[in-house]
């Protein structure tokens, strides 16, 4: 599969008139609790010739396009990417530390995991992912009987914002890294790797009554990081400086 995403990459390069700068895998693949049925969700970056960027006009930020395959591919222009770089965007800072890189030319992602300690803002951080938790906890996991398979869509978020409290860095991607990391609770974590291996193994993990012991971590981490954020106070960087030398360079790189 990996090299049918590279093939159809440098077909949106083609179509498009783009290079693309970065692609990575950025769901459950590289979550690392990915199951049989699991699709491939590719996000990449890219970037247009120098003569698109010299218009007064509006242009299209994206490329998204899902194929028969369960290839879903999606991707930021640079200049777009830049932007939500420069608020710290999570979803992007995912993206350049992904363990599943499938493509990459120019010094893109280096320049930018250089900055992104710089421009990394915890708060923000622990914000997008506390809200993931909270939505899906409210949309999957209060009912009765519950698809127990959707823990891990509140679990994930909820130990990326541990991960942000205790070290003050972007979270792996990796789940079990950061479970590892953050759950000292030697039941808890075991709750956890059972439900894990089960959906590795590709076990169908449907309706099943609600697990108690995953289900009170979720409460109290949701009140816990709820009133932690709101005395939570940190002066983000905004600079636009070194994203602009960063986006020229990588222009004339791309079409050099």
């Amino acid at each position: 599969m990996h090299d049918e995403i590279i093939e159809e990459l440098k077909k949106l390069e083609v179509k498009h008139s783009i290079k693309i700068l970065y692609a990575v895998e950025s769901g459950s693949r590289a979550w690392g609790f990915a199951s049989k049925d699991s699709d491939w969700d590719v996000r990449f970056i890219y970037v247009h010739v120098q003569d698109w960027y010299l218009s007064i006009d509006e242009r299209k930020e994206n490329i998204e396009f899902i194929l028969p395959n369960d290839i879903d591919l999606s991707g930021w222009e640079l200049r777009k990417a830049l932007k939500l770089f420069r608020k710290s965007n999570p979803p992007l800072f995912e993206w350049l530390i992904s363990p599943i890189v499938y493509y990459q030319q120019t010094s893109f992602v280096e320049q930018a995991r250089t900055l992104s300690s710089t421009y990394f803002n915890p708060k923000s951080c622990m914000y997008h992912y506390l809200s993931m938790a909270v939505n899906n906890y409210k949309d999957y996991l209060q009912q009765d009987m519950v698809k127990v398979k959707k823990y891990f869509y509140v679990l994930r978020p909820l130990l990326a914002c541990a991960w942000v409290e205790k070290n003050e860095k972007m979270p792996p991607m990796e789940f079990e890294i950061n479970l590892n990391n953050v759950v000292e609770n030697g039941e808890l974590k075991n709750a956890i790797n059972q439900l894990l291996s089960r959906k590795k193994e590709g076990e169908e993990l449907d309706k099943e009554p609600k697990i108690e012991i995953l289900n009170n971590y979720i409460v109290d981490r949701i009140d816990y990081f709820s009133k932690y954020l709101k005395e939570f106070s940190f002066e983000p960087k905004i600079s636009n400086y070194e994203l602009n030398l960063l986006f020229r360079s990588v222009l004339k790189q791309a079409w050099s």
